[in-house]
């Protein structure tokens, strides 16, 4: 994703704090990320200067996204990306700074959240916040549906084990929460948790049987 690309997408009137891991081999290249991101305001966890330790600092300090960047056009930087991406517990932003078209589209496909192609001050501040609200926005998407993913095994429960047409089942969350005053999803959640727990039916346990 070049600055160009990154222009024409819209940025959303909210900005969500994130937890930023940064690397780079330059250690000037650090302090300005460093303070790009505390600008924007977003907390910056812990700087390296090795990129090979990224994946490993990730799994130790949780990150909510790794920023790295790698300036040089190179088979080594490619290599670094891919080690990066698979160690990483989180989404990776690289930070390209060259034009070379052909190691950009390669470092594309290695697997990075997104890439940011530039070695302006001004410029990489503005990318770098146009993509973390993406992320923030993605990120805040996948988490919505894995609500309606809890929302919805709930109401399959509730259908196959006490007979809930589909229509309803959400109505009975819905009203559960207005009365209870606890949150459709931690009621959906309880059902979940609690199905596990209860013995199996005389008709699942002949299903498990057939299929053993």
């Amino acid at each position: 994703m070049s600055i160009d690309e990154l222009q024409l997408e819209e940025i959303p009137a909210e900005k969500q704090h994130l937890r930023i891991l940064i690397a780079n081999e330059r250690a000037e290249r650090l302090e300005l990320l460093s303070r790009v991101v505390v600008e924007m305001g977003h907390t910056c966890i812990a700087r390296e200067l090795n990129v090979e330790e990224v994946g490993q600092l990730t799994r130790q300090e949780r990150p909510d996204v790794a920023l790295v960047g790698l300036g040089e056009s190179s088979e080594h930087a490619l290599d670094h990306i891919t080690r990066i991406v698979q160690e990483s517990t989180c989404p990776v932003i690289a930070l390209l700074h060259t034009d070379d078209t052909e190691f950009v589209t390669e470092a594309a496909k290695r697997g990075i959240f997104a890439y940011i192609t530039h070695g302006e001050p001004s410029e990489i501040q503005s990318a770098i916040d146009i993509v973390l609200r993406r992320f923030a926005d993605f990120h805040n998407l996948e988490g919505a549906f894995g609500r309606r993913a809890v929302i919805e095994r709930a109401k399959g429960i509730l259908m196959e084990r006490h007979g809930v047409p589909d229509k309803d089942g959400f109505y009975l969350l819905r009203r559960h929460s207005q009365t209870t005053g606890l949150k459709v999803l931690d009621i959906a959640q309880a059902i979940l948790d609690t199905h596990l727990l209860l013995p199996q039916r005389p008709n699942e346990a002949a299903s498990g049987s057939a299929l053993d």
